[in-house]
């Protein structure tokens, strides 16, 4: 008689999450409850920019920022409205937030203190990674040295009182995003991981015994494309030069504390707004990257929705990404094998062949804090942004549906209502409500609990225990953040794009255009390239920037967070012929309207003024209404035919 085969054992699943939070805090919490009726096992929120870079609603830099790409929490009120509802002592949270990591992460001890919660049953992450911050998403406040400092005070406390709690995230998903190669991925992340753990180090109040389990506690947030090859290879070489640290470096001998440890989000940057509905395909495999080889499999993963180079994802949207998490967890049988991957000898080839170039990599790096202040880690990555998009200007690289195969049916997903929309009433909400949150506080108990907070800081004390009480004192964001402002001051990283010039074979038509247009001028034609708001990703500007410089532009580019009346003065100032204005966070229409009112009080009638971002058609066609010359939206990714264009507009 033949034996019936064992009956495998299943691994249990990673922690799934829907990246999500918009327009208000109530929102943001039906947003929630729904995602987790559907399946959804840990929370992950997204707050929007003012938040992010310490800033209350009525700010001016906040104008037409709140609520956009995610959620605004001022104060200990709405960190309540955000989580109504959700019992914290049982929650997984996941909350990607950087500068202000230390005030977010003391508003929701403090919501868990009022909720009667053991702060050592806390779960969750809270990103907490500043250094990547001045390389691509661009939300740091502070100089770097002071925003390690800030970094390593919660790492401290919560090795202290919060054991589960993850209190960093090494994200290397920005760096890809930014354009870093897999090596740039592997080195720029662990470089960072070990600038940090050696600032934790050096710290005179963590017991040395404590060191070890705090280096256990480090997490990581990985990005995966679409070479799924590469990708599996780079997490296995991920989690082998993360073990060969923490036991060479760190002396860690527990290979449980030595565990590379992940959550991911799959590439955003390759989903296209042509053809959006290719983007299923890609996320899907990009997930398979992540969570098939179980010797280097995610532990936690949420997913973009299809449509998110067109605007805000949907419930449906995002409940379709979920959909697809569970579909591989719970219908095919990986969970059930041991990493089906080990033995390959491709797989094996090119994970040791990334170890060795990450090794050199990062080798070359040195100082961490140095490369950043020189620039020359955001020059790296602006470079190979450069070189990707030029491979896809020529073909040398396949996107379908952008450079190859575009031709298509008209998609029925797409159109109008296929993303988000905010409710245009949500910002003077937050607003009114900002105004009556410091009028019915104990303004006494807030302004010393503020005046503690500084005083902590200037003494070089960790600022958790004082963040707490202004929390409870009724703190607002902004208030928190520009007591740390005046200790600090305020941090402007480098641009990047005094890069390598990346050689591109379709800009010749532009260099002529703007030739012509320097023989007519008797000069080269100026672009002013500006980030009006608090939009930090800069990739897009950095991008045309280089390319309009190599075409025989002047161009100026002063980086990210100006306001509109800063970008009029630079543009008098330096007597400009075109602006191009980018905005990637749903903000362009109060923003370039804000423009275009300063550029007509200041008298300027001559100058042009082109956007390019992630702009839905309806808006686009009322931007040109009011005077935009040209909108450009990620289906424009040829950059010389932007640039010509640009030409044109001046010749």
């Amino acid at each position: 008689m033949t034996e019936s085969p064992p009956t495998p054992t299943r691994d249990s699943p990673w922690v799934m999450r829907t990246y999500a939070g918009h327009s208000t805090p109530e929102v943001s919490n039906r947003l929630f409850c729904d995602n987790l009726a559907r399946g959804q096992t840990g929370l992950s929120i997204a707050f929007d920019l003012p938040t992010q870079t310490g800033h209350d609603p009525d700010h001016a830099l906040a104008a037409g920022e709140v609520g956009k790409v995610g959620v605004p929490v001022s104060h200990l009120g709405d960190m309540e409205r955000l989580l109504d509802g959700l019992p914290l002592e049982r929650m997984n949270t996941s909350m990607t937030i950087n500068a202000t990591a230390p005030w977010l992460l003391a508003l929701y001890v403090a919501l868990a203190d009022r909720q009667g919660a053991d702060r050592t049953a806390l779960a969750g992450t809270v990103q907490n990674d500043i250094v990547k911050e001045y390389l691509s998403r661009g939300t740091y406040i502070f100089p770097p040295e002071p925003s390690l400092r800030l970094a390593t005070d919660i790492i401290a406390f919560t090795g202290a009182e919060m054991p589960r709690w993850n209190p960093i995230n090494i994200c290397s998903y920005h760096l890809k995003e930014a354009g870093a190669t897999p090596v740039q991925e592997l080195a720029f992340a662990l470089a960072n991981a070990t600038a940090v753990l050696d600032t934790v180090h050096a710290r005179t109040d963590i017991p040395e015994e404590r060191f070890a389990t705090l280096v256990g506690r480090v997490s990581f947030f990985v990005n995966a494309g679409l070479r799924l090859v590469t990708e599996i290879s780079k997490l296995r070489a991920f989690t082998r030069l993360w073990d060969e640290i923490c036991r060479e470096r760190y002396g860690i001998e527990d290979p449980k504390l030595r565990r590379f440890r992940y959550g991911v989000q799959v590439n955003s940057l390759g989903l296209t707004e042509q053809q959006p509905e290719n983007n299923v395909y890609r996320i899907l495999i990009e997930m398979l990257a992540v969570v098939l080889s179980k010797d280097a499999r995610a532990r936690a993963v949420q997913l973009p929705a299809w449509n998110e180079a067109l605007g805000l994802p949907r419930p449906w949207d995002q409940q379709w990404s979920l959909r697809a998490q569970q579909i591989v967890a719970y219908e095919t049988d990986i969970l059930e094998h041991a990493d089906i991957f080990a033995g390959s000898s491709v797989v094996e080839a090119n994970t040791k062949a990334l170890m060795v170039e990450a090794r050199e990599e990062m080798a070359a790096l040195g100082d961490v804090a140095g490369a950043v202040e020189s620039g020359t880690m955001k020059a790296a990555l602006v470079a190979s942004n450069a070189r990707r998009l030029a491979a896809i200007e020529s073909g040398a690289q396949t996107v379908v549906g952008v450079n190859a195969y575009a031709e298509s049916a008209k998609s029925p997903l797409a159109g109008a209502g296929a993303t988000q929309e905010i409710d245009p009433q949500a910002e003077a909400q937050q607003v009114a409500r900002l105004k009556a949150w410091r009028e019915a506080r104990d303004d006494g108990a807030a302004q010393a609990a503020l005046a503690e907070l500084e005083s902590v800081v200037r003494q070089g004390r960790n600022v958790m225990k004082p963040s707490i009480a202004c929390a409870l004192a009724g703190v607002t964001t902004g208030e928190w953040a520009d007591t740390l402002r005046r200790v600090f001051g305020e941090y402007r990283a480098p641009t990047g794009v005094g890069a390598e010039r990346v050689a591109s074979t379709n800009s010749e038509a532009a260099r002529r255009t703007v030739a012509a247009a320097t023989k007519r001028l008797g000069r080269p034609p100026r672009l002013l390239v500006a980030k009006p708001g608090l939009d930090g990703h800069s990739n897009g500007a950095e991008q045309i920037a280089l390319r309009a410089r190599d075409c025989g532009f002047e161009v100026i580019y002063e980086g990210i967070r100006r306001t509109p009346a800063e970008i009029v003065k630079t543009a008098l100032e330096e007597d400009v012929d075109l602006i191009g204005l980018s905005v990637l966070t749903g903000g362009h229409s109060a923003l370039a309207t804000a423009l275009l009112e300063g550029l007509s009080e200041a008298g300027v009638d001559d100058v042009q003024v082109v956007i390019g971002g992630i702009v839905p058609p309806d808006d686009a066609k009322a931007l040109r209404t009011a005077g935009i010359a040209r909108v450009f939206t990620p289906k424009d990714y040829d950059l010389g035919a932007i640039v010509g264009e640009l030409a044109r507009l001046v010749a």
